[in-house]
């Protein structure tokens, strides 16, 4: 890098690891983070960046001098870390464990590329790994897809053509979804990834390991192992050798648990075998029969056992693990002497299942794979497995860490599926099959050792030529295995025989047979007693046959026997034998030179060689000179020769053919039959068993062939052949060599260079031009043929044609050559081979002579008219596939930087094929695969068009209409195809494409102002789409930076810049051009100019957001009302849905308002109303901005909150169709929480804005879930039956008859629909039920402030009033406000807080219960009232709440605390009542009044009277009904012991001295004192009642309330009067029969229904005693566990002498308890509250009401901090 004198450089090392600071002064770094070095001392690292700093400026350049890949690899990581954090977030354990993998594997490979360290194939091979796994994991990630050329780097859009960069994105998407489908078949399917493997892989391996053998022997042994196919009886493999010694271990003691074997060059077709087995012989080396003495001949080979495993299943690919150690059992044969036992002891008709130890091995595991049933008893091999894909040098390079050199390799017997030519091999098996020996002079058979050795001429041994199993080294005598007395042994043994190819021919097998004694002297005096040979290669130069040779036999007892001069010269062979019978006529001597014996013997030969052939007429071809009159049968022979041997003599039959013509280059003869051998032998190639020898026939003809008159001979035959195809034994003939047709002219063309290079051109003028002529023309006259004829012929020329004009361009003149193409095609009719056709013009594109100029001016227009007669409207079934693959040849070669000029070809495209390629793409069906490559070939032209293209294309139109119709449907087009057609991950295929996109719409839009702008020509339509296509364009998801990281923000504005900012201010600049059109497109373009200036891109935000005052200004000008309504109302609308789909922010809402106040602050008539909408803008964004931030809130009373404020500023604006959609996402958030009265209520708001009438319903009335067409009256109807049935299912029964009133009445006076009514007034009927005897618990109420600016604006400083769920009390109502804010704080104080908390940052909340005000319905007034009826009123159809917090004036009075009790109560009124649409609703006002002690009083004594008179009826009514609530609150009053009584009253007012100071308070104490003498009357009720209904248990009880009463009578009506009831209550409902329906009486009502009597002593039927003060009935409810309400209720019962009625109170209490309690409730709860009598569900207050306790129920009681 050069640096000029002004500049500075600064280095810049880049983190390789993360580091976490351990001091100040340390950094801390990330993998891939840069670090500017100012200064240095000592570098201790490697420097990976370079920093520029531009004298003069503060511009800093940082150049990475890392690989690409490096920098690639840290900028994966650091965006895969982010991600990887989120999955952590999430709790995606899969796949965040996945990416943890794949960064590690990433980490660990960038480590070792930045080592320096790998050699460069390795390092290759890891750019490959880490280049797939990045992309793996990008698109597991859904990140964007990385595009690569071939070397891994990422490709340049600028540097690569669009067609290229499409075929690239096509081909890394495909590579990327090929691994994710691998991954998930090797997780899912195995059999489908086993279907995978064999469909790609033609050769494999199969890897072996023998961990252990576990036999016991005691005698060393041998294990053969080899792959055997038990349907077809034959092995496939060679023998993997293992030698175990006789202490049970390997003889090679390091190979002890690994002992690997890999079998190679297994094709498809072995593995797919119906089955496959691994076999393993087992021979014993030692004595005849097992521990035998040492007198016993050792080191004999006998047969032990076999082992077999069946493999099918690993070779199939079903089962694959590596690390399973298989068990394979043992199958011993059985001992000799055993058998004759078991003969001895069995009868004779009893079959032997047992296996003879002379059974031919062969024979024993074919027994054992039949049976399947092997006596192992724990006896055997454990052995791995695993199958690799890939010959021997394939698995060594893919797996070094499974074969390393001490990996035994075990060959096929045979070749592989595919024959590489590399692949250099010399290998004879041989098999002693089977013999049969004369017993001679012996009693028994002879016990036969085969010795085979290789000798040469001479009779020298070959040493070590023999090799009985891979895994050891040849060894120089092969001895056989001893069948113990056995007549006729099968061995079937194979050893593997490998020598120099040169001493092949010269080289024998000598087979020596020799008895073997088990007596070791015997033994040694045994001699060899017959002997057999045979030669290698036989007299004409072909190895022996594969298959079975009989073997002659000869005695050995001759000196001669041994001598290989004299034997050899004798028949080694019985079909030796026959043969020479046959030529000479004579019968072969047995007693000759070396006697015959008459024992027989049997050999199986198999040769994989590459050098040695068996096929005589091959060998015929080779030496042809030496039967020269044989030459057409040698010929014609050849094409019947295996295609194996041909290719291991490729380069020596060429030249033998070759020969041939040049020999007999004069004549004729062989011209044709040298050409079909050619032909012959050039398809063999073709084949895929041996495609890689296409090298070396390439080889051999750019380095080895020499005929310089070839190609005359060749192309005259291929003439003859073209110009007589219709002769039908030509036609094959010349199919064939169509075929070959690439190598013919090769060899063609190379002979020519030849000639000239040695004759020059003067020799044969034009002949060779003229025979290329002639062929072309014989070409043109077979194409125009009809159809039927010759079709095979024509589409083989069509195919393989373009093949040869690469090399024929090179001798002929290429411009001619190109005119012979091009009539070539035209000579092909229209209609016929269209799909070939294309297919030839395609090649033709991509050879080199299109690249030539000169040439393309030819076969470009051909190539066009082809296209554009394909693509025409009118063409009837054009094929899209072969015309895109045409194009986008074409289109990919003139993006090249070696084509020279371009310009005019491209305006050729574009003039013919433009237009037509638009229509097919807006034609083409969006899921066609086809419709990308259109797409990648339509923005390859554009992108190569420049201005004057555009210019010159624009004017060829002929009329303006025409240019119309084509910007029309391109501007359709091009919205329609932004993003719909690429895959979203194709970041740079969508970026190019965008950026084409963007070149043409500029352009076009200049179109635009200069053909449709003027008034006479304006288009409005055209004029429409052009505005809706910028949009479209500038809003696209692949251009908002602001949705992608940074550094791909980065990358993307580096290279493409910020898009949105060029078409945005373009389309501004075309926005006010329009000058008095624009007000034909308000309102439509309000919505997409919005989603404009959403874009949140400041400077494009800027400079469009102005346009709203211009649309506002033209519609106030040209508007009758000078009014901008229409544009108003369209951008409410617009703004909420753009807004509702995630677009704007506060930053938008702010420069909205300051930008139209700027612009209508200036502004002579819209200063006001334009000042207004801008402020309505803002507002309405603020609520906007509110609830789509919340709509993600966890909390559903958020996200209810913001949605009421929207809906209520829609009210406000009367716009219905946006109020009535957030009415119904309302709806939805209630149901969700099971708010059904809250949702019923909103669906109320809804119904109220319809009539009931047959008006069709306005569009915007009718709920987004109905898509019927509703009159006003039937949605009515239909809502009400919603909203009833949501009131039901919140036991709201009240509003549900009010509501259904309403529609019963529609029924009867207007629909007469008397079905339908009289459902309706039965479910009316049943909610009146429901009302009287179902159970409603009644819901409590809250007080919620919320103070602090932490909280949302709509939340902030504000209290609210909360409507609890059923069973729901403050401390649960506190824990879940608390969960939705955790970081707020609780205050403990109920007064209202001070500006420290209000102005404070954080979040303060207040919560406390409040009592609702009963407002009762004034058909209730002055009337009894069932409570159940009443109840309903206590809890809803209130907006007024209470809360009372006693407090002290004045000094404490010791003796009477009630006289200085005061009460602050607290009002609150909120907005709306309770029910509503909200289950809350925010305090408007807020009231504060002092309550004195007397009204205090007065209250409690209402309250007490009241309940007292109620419970009172509800036992008279209900006889059924528990005792006990009653007992208690009788004791309650008449006990004189609790608390004083009313005396404290008394004292406290009814003194001279409280009168004279208070004169004002003569009523109240007038009022009190009625109040008192009230409750003698219902207190003896409620006496008599007591003791009709009470029990022998309560007797005592009753009889202490009897006297207590009777004092406190006498006292009262002393004092205060007696008063008396117009009658009984419980009398007067007694009327009512059948019916316990009891009235709930207001304490005022009992009052006015009283009478006050002055006498001071009535008579009651009660004795009268001494005057008792009537204490409250404390203990209604009882807000704490049973022992402190106890001690609350009755202090005096805990002092009280009499045990037995303190036992009684307490036993009245545990049973009240027990009884009252909800089931769902438990025992312990200390919110529990209790009603004192059943099925009265209000709830009542928890304090004394004679106590100086706030009346409040269930309030927490914080006093101020005034003095008590």
């Amino acid at each position: 890098m050069c640096v000029s004198h002004n500049e500075t450089v600064l280095l810049c090392p880049s983190a390789i690891y993360n580091y976490d600071p351990s001091s100040k002064q340390e950094l801390c770094l990330q993998v891939g983070d840069s670090v500017h070095i100012l200064e240095k001392l000592e570098a201790t690292f490697s420097i990976s960046y370079y920093s520029l700093l531009v004298a003069g400026s503060q511009q800093e350049i940082i150049i990475p001098a890392d690989l690409p890949l490096v920098q690639e690899l840290g900028a994966t990581l650091r965006e895969w870390a982010q991600i990887w954090h989120k999955l952590f977030v999430a709790n995606k354990t899969t796949l965040f464990r996945s990416v943890q993998q794949m960064a590690y594997s990433l980490i660990e490979y960038r480590s070792q590329i930045v080592s320096g360290t790998l050699p460069k194939d390795d390092l290759v091979e890891l750019k490959k790994k880490v280049t797939a796994k990045i992309d793996y994991g990008n698109r597991i990630l859904g990140l964007d897809l990385v595009v690569r050329d071939e070397a891994g780097n990422t490709l340049d859009p600028d540097q690569t053509s669009t067609v290229s960069l499409f075929r690239a994105h096509e081909t890394a998407s495909r590579s990327v979804d090929d691994r994710i489908q691998e991954e998930k078949t090797r997780l899912q399917n195995l059999e489908m990834r086993r279907q995978t493997l064999f469909s790609t892989v033609h050769t494999y391996s199969l890897l072996m390991n023998l961990k252990n053998f576990v036999c016991n022997i005691g005698e060393d042994a041998e294990l053969l192992m080899s792959l055997y196919d038990p349907d077809q009886s034959e092995f496939i493999s060679e023998n993997f050798l293992v030698r175990w010694d006789s202490m049970g271990m390997p003889k090679e003691i390091e190979k002890l648990n690994n002992l690997p074997a890999l079998f190679t060059d297994l094709s498809s077709s072995d593995l797919m075998r119906q089955r496959l087995f691994l076999v393993c012989q087992i021979i014993r080396v030692g004595s005849m029969e097992l521990k035998e003495g040492k007198k016993h001949t050792g080191g004999l080979r006998r047969p032990f056992g076999v082992a077999v495993m069946d493999i099918t299943d690993i070779a199939h690919g079903k089962t694959d693990d590596e690390d399973k150690q298989h068990f394979i059992p043992f199958q011993q044969i059985a001992m000799e002497t055993y058998i004759r036992q078991r003969q001895l002891i069995m009868s004779p008709l009893m079959p032997s299942r047992v296996i003879g130890e002379n059974e031919p091995l062969t024979a024993v595991f074919n027994k054992v794979i039949a049976t399947r049933e092997v006596n192992h008893k724990g006896q055997g091999l454990f052995v791995t497995l695993k199958l690799l894909p890939g010959d021997l040098a394939q698995v060594r390079k893919d797996y070094p860490h499974f074969v390393d050199r001490s990996t035994a390799i075990v060959r096929k017997m045979g070749f592989p599926e595919i024959i590489l030519p590399g692949n250099v091999r010399n290998d004879i098996y041989v098999t002693l099959v089977q013999g049969e020996f004369d017993r001679g002079k012996k009693k028994t058979p002879k016990n036969v050792e085969v010795i085979l050795t290789v000798h040469d001429d001479e009779g020298n041994p070959m040493e070590k030529a023999i090799f009985p199993g891979a895994g050891y080294d040849g060894i120089t005598e092969y001895k056989s295995v001893i069948y113990y007395q056995v007549k006729q042994p099968c061995w079937n043994e194979t050893v593997k025989v490998t020598i120099p190819i040169e001493d092949v021919c010269r080289c024998h097998l000598r087979v020596m047979f020799r008895h073997r004694s088990s007596q070791d002297s015997r033994d040694k005096s045994e001699k060899p007693f017959g002997m057999a040979f045979v030669r290698l290669m036989r007299g004409d130069g072909t190895t022996l046959k594969d298959g079975k040779h009989e073997l002659i036999v000869y005695k050995v007892d001759v000196k001669k026997a041994e001598d290989a001069k004299v034997y050899l010269t004798l028949p080694a062979t019985w079909d030796e034998v026959e043969e020479k019978e046959k030529q000479t006529g004579k019968q072969f001597h047995h007693s000759g030179v070396i006697p015959v014996t008459k024992d027989s013997f049997q050999i199986a030969m198999l040769t994989c060689s590459t050098k040695l052939t068996q096929n005589v007429d091959l060998l015929g071809l080779l030496n042809w000179r030496s039967n020269p009159e044989d030459l057409d049968q040698i010929l014609q022979r050849l094409m019947e020769v295996e295609g194996g041997e041909i290719v291991k003599f490729l380069q020596d039959t060429l030249d033998a053919l070759f020969n041939i013509m040049m020999e007999t280059s004069e004549k004729d003869t062989y011209d044709t039959l040298v050409f079909n051998a050619l032909v012959f032998i050039i398809t063999l190639i073709g084949d895929i068993k041996f495609q890689h020898f296409n090298p070396v026939l390439e080889t051999y003809i750019n380095k080895h062939f020499s005929a310089t008159l070839a190609y005359m001979k060749l192309t005259g035959v291929l003439n003859y052949y073209v110009g007589h195809a219709e002769e039908p034994i030509l036609t094959e003939r010349l199919y064939a060599a169509l075929k070959a047709l690439k190598y013919l002219f090769r060899f063609i063309v190379q002979s020519r260079v030849l000639y000239l290079r040695f004759y020059g051109n003067s020799e044969d003028g034009d002949a060779f031009f003229n025979s290329i002529r002639t062929l072309f023309l014989s070409f043109n006259t077979l194409m125009d043929r009809p159809l039927d004829e010759g079709v095979k012929i024509k589409g083989a020329i069509l195919k393989y044609l373009p093949s040869i004009i690469n090399d024929i361009q090179t001798v002929f003149d290429p411009v001619e050559l190109s005119v012979l193409l091009t009539k070539f095609i035209e000579s092909i009719p229209d209609s016929q081979l269209v799909r070939q056709k294309l297919g030839c013009m395609c090649k033709m594109v991509e050879s080199d002579l299109f690249r030539q100029p000169d040439c393309r001016d030819v076969l470009l227009p051909l190539v066009t008219d082809q296209l554009s007669g394909q693509l025409d409207d009118h063409s009837s079934k054009p094929d899209y596939e072969a015309c895109v693959q045409l194009l986008s040849t074409v289109l990919d070669n003139l993006d090249r930087k070696d084509v020279g000029p371009t310009r005019g070809h491209v305006q050729l495209i574009m003039e013919r094929l433009l237009r037509r390629v638009n229509r097919t793409v807006i034609s083409m069906d969006r899921s066609s695969p086809l419709i990308g490559h259109y797409l990648a070939c339509m923005t390859a032209i554009l992108k190569q068009m420049d201005d004057m293209h555009y210019a010159h294309y624009i004017s060829t139109f002929k009329t303006r209409q025409d240019i119309i119709d084509f910007l029309m449907e391109t501007f359709i087009m091009f919205k329609d195809l932004m993003g719909n057609v690429f895959p979203a991950d194709w970041m740079i295929m969508n970026l190019v494409q965008m950026q084409v996109f963007l070149r043409a719409i500029n352009q076009y839009s200049d179109v635009l102002n200069m053909y449709f702008l003027d008034q006479a020509h304006f288009e409005l339509q055209l004029w429409n789409n052009y505005f809706h296509l910028t949009v479209a364009f500038l809003t696209h998801k692949t251009l908002q930076l602001e949705s992608f990281s940074q550094e791909k923000r980065n990358k993307i504005l580096n290279k493409y810049g910020d898009m949105r900012k060029t078409i945005g201010f373009k389309m501004r600049d075309m926005w006010y051009n329009l000058g008095p059109h624009k007000m034909k497109f308000i309102p439509a373009m309000v919505g997409p100019i919005l989603q404009v200036t959403l874009v949140p891109q400041p400077e494009l935000r800027k400079a469009t957001i102005p346009i709203f005052f211009d649309m506002m200004q033209c519609e106030h000008n040209f508007s009758p009302g000078r009014t901008f309504e229409t544009f108003e109302n369209e951008l409410i609308t617009k703004l909420d849905q753009e807004v509702e789909g995630g677009q704007g922010d506060e930053q938008y809402k702010v420069l909205l308002e300051k930008t139209l106040l700027e612009h209508c602050r200036r502004h002579r008539y819209l200063s006001q109303s334009g000042e207004e909408l801008a402020l309505l803008l803002s507002s309405l964004l603020e609520n906007l901005l509110a609830y789509r931030t919340i709509t993600h809130d966890e909390s559903p009373e958020h996200r209810m909150s913001c949605t009421v404020n929207v809906l209520n500023f829609y009210k406000e604006k009367k716009r219905e169709d946006i109020y009535i959609r957030y009415l119904y996402k309302l709806r939805d958030l209630h149901l969700d929480c099971e708010n059904y009265t809250e949702a019923a209520y909103t669906l109320i708001l809804h119904a109220e804005l319809l009539e009931w009438s047959d008006k069709p319903c306005a569009p915007h009335l009718i709920p987004r879930d109905g898509e019927h067409v509703w009159t006003q009256q039937e949605l009515k109807e239909r809502l009400f039956q919603e909203i009833i049935c949501y009131l039901d299912k919140g036991k709201m029964w009240e509003k549900a008859i009010e509501l259904g009133k309403q529609l019963a009445k529609m029924h009867e006076i207007h629909m007469f629909d008397f079905m339908e009514l009289s459902q309706l007034l039965k479910k009316q009927a049943q909610f009146y039920e429901n009302i009287m005897h179902a159970m409603r618990p009644q819901p409590e109420y809250f007080a919620v402030g919320y103070y602090g600016l932490g909280f949302p604006s709509f939340l902030r400083n504000k209290m609210f009033i909360y409507r609890g769920k059923e069973y729901e009390w403050l401390e649960d109502f506190s824990l879940k406000l608390l969960s939705q804010f955790p970081n707020a704080v609780r205050m403990t104080s109920t007064a209202p807080p001070g500006d420290n908390i209000s102005t404070s940052p954080g979040q303060h909340i207040q919560c406390f219960t409040v009592k609702p005000v009963l407002t009762v319905p004034h058909q209730f007034k002055d009337k009894g009232v069932p409570e159940q009826i009443l109840n309903y009123y206590r809890t809803n159809e209130v907006d007024q709440f209470q809360y009372s917090r006693p407090f002290r004036k004045g000094e404490k009075d010791p003796d009477n605390e009630f006289a200085t009790m005061w009460i602050e109560r607290t009002t609150y009124i909120t907005a709306y009542r309770f029910p509503g649409i909200l289950k809350w609703f925010e305090v408007k006002s807020v009231s504060v009044e002092e309550i004195s002690p007397l009204e205090n009083a007065i209250e409690t004594m209402e309250m007490a009277n009241e309940k007292l008179s109620n419970l009172v009826q509800q036992q008279a009514c209900d006889r059924s009904l528990s005792i006990n609530p009653l007992s208690m609150m009788l004791s309650g009053i008449v006990d004189p012991a609790v608390m004083g009584g009313f005396s404290n009253y008394e004292k406290a007012f009814f003194t001279d001295t409280y009168i004279q100071e208070h004169p004002e308070d003569h009523e109240r104490i007038e009022v009190l004192k009625h109040l008192i003498a009230l409750q003698i009357p219902l207190l003896a009720d409620g006496i008599r009642i007591h003791g009709e209904k009470t029990t022998e248990q309560l007797k005592p009880l009753h009889n202490r309330l009897v006297t207590c009463f009777q004092d406190l009578r006498e006292k009262v009506e002393k004092h205060y009067g007696v008063i008396t009831l117009p009658c009984s209550l419980a009398e007067k409902k007694k009327t009512r029969v059948g019916s316990v329906v009891m009235p709930y009486i207001l304490s005022s009502t009992l009052r006015r229904m009283s009478t006050v009597s002055t006498l001071s002593n009535a008579s009651s039927g009660l004795s009268s005693g001494s005057s008792v003060p009537a204490p409250a009935p404390c203990f209604l409810f009882l807000p704490f566990p049973l022992l402190s309400a106890f001690e609350f209720v009755f202090p005096c019962c805990l002092h009280c002498r009499d045990c037995s009625f303190q036992t009684m109170i307490l036993s009245l209490l545990k049973s009240l308890f027990k009884q009252q309690r909800p089931k769902s409730l438990q025992l312990g709860d200390r919110r529990l509250t209790l009603s004192l009598f059943q099925g009265v569900s209000s709830q009542l207050s928890l304090s004394n009401p004679l106590s100086p306790l706030p009346a409040s129920p269930h309030t927490p009681h914080t006093p101020r901090s005034s003095s008590m």
